[in-house]
């Protein structure tokens, strides 16, 4: 059975995309710690990030690299906190978050409740940057 992730590559459920190429989406979690909260993710589905072959593994991270630059421009913050966690959709990914504490990468606070159309402004600053 599809993940949600592969869903969202096929085009099947809408997101708000940030950044693409022929291997790998980035786009905003829509339940997020932060304004600008990103997920990176290959679209091939693997299920446990360590299951990656080497190439994709590593492909994947400079992929996100390029795209927590592209957050940094847009969302006022001290640092991009990574995480991969892993549990919640059985596909591969890591979570970008603009952080300015440590507490602000803790997944068991509350998430923010942004509008579409706040989720959509923020992902055309960022991809735009």
């Amino acid at each position: 059975m599809p993940s949600v992730f592969s869903k969202i590559i096929k085009g099947e459920i809408p997101s708000h995309k940030i950044a693409e190429n022929d291997d790998f989406l980035a786009f905003l979690d829509i339940n997020p710690l932060a304004k600008g909260h990103t997920l990176v993710i290959p679209k091939k589905e693997v299920d446990y990030i360590f299951d990656l072959d080497g190439s994709t593994y590593q492909n994947l991270w400079s992929f996100a690299k390029d795209v927590a630059k592209k957050i940094e421009k847009v969302i006022p913050c001290e640092r991009i906190g990574t995480a991969v966690i892993g549990l919640e959709v059985p596909h591969a990914h890591i979570h970008l978050i603009p952080i300015n504490s440590v507490s602000d990468i803790n997944f068991s606070r509350e998430k923010l409740s942004l509008s579409q159309e706040e989720l959509a402004e923020i992902a055309a600053k960022i991809k735009a940057a």
